[in-house]
């Protein structure tokens, strides 16, 4: 299976004629990390056209935040997938990644989040939960979440498929 994390897409933060822009905790002007206007949809759909032509692949997963709402992305999916997550596991969660990823104090996460982040979410990842094929139950295990995925397209990856 090919994998495309969109994260990998975020352009340039330092290029300030990309992306959107906004004020962060600290202060400092920033690229938005919460706005699909921050992620190279080109780019990011030309990697789903590699991938996909490639021939290495049965399924090619794309995994993010803006996956259902970049038109570019959102029209080569043959399924889509939303996870819905609760306010506070997701708060949890990304504060946790902070933490042990980039060793950033929660405070700056958590002025973040409640300074754009919580609108952000609201504004752009939230309604597309309604394009969804699939709605998972963020909360649940993997391997539940997993299984209602296969139950979606596992005929289709078939070795007769």
């Amino acid at each position: 299976m090919g994998l495309i994390h969109l994260d990998d897409f975020y352009v340039p933060a330092h290029d300030p004629q990309r992306g959107i822009r906004t004020l962060s905790a600290t202060g400092a002007e920033t690229l938005d990390w919460n706005h699909p206007g921050s992620i190279d949809e080109e780019a990011a759909a030309a990697a789903v056209d590699t991938a996909v032509t490639s021939g290495n692949h049965q399924m090619v997963l794309v995994e993010g935040l803006f996956a259902l709402i970049l038109p570019k992305v959102a029209v080569r999916a043959t399924w889509r997938v939303y996870v819905d997550t609760p306010d506070d596991v997701r708060l949890a969660r990304k504060l946790l990644r902070k933490i042990e990823t980039q060793h950033q104090d929660p405070r700056i996460s958590l002025r973040n989040y409640l300074l754009t982040g919580r609108e952000r979410h609201a504004e752009h990842v939230a309604p597309s939960r309604y394009l969804a094929d699939l709605v998972l139950d963020g909360t649940m295990p993997t391997e539940h979440l997993l299984t209602a995925v296969e139950d979606l397209v596992g005929a289709h990856l078939s070795p007769a498929a």
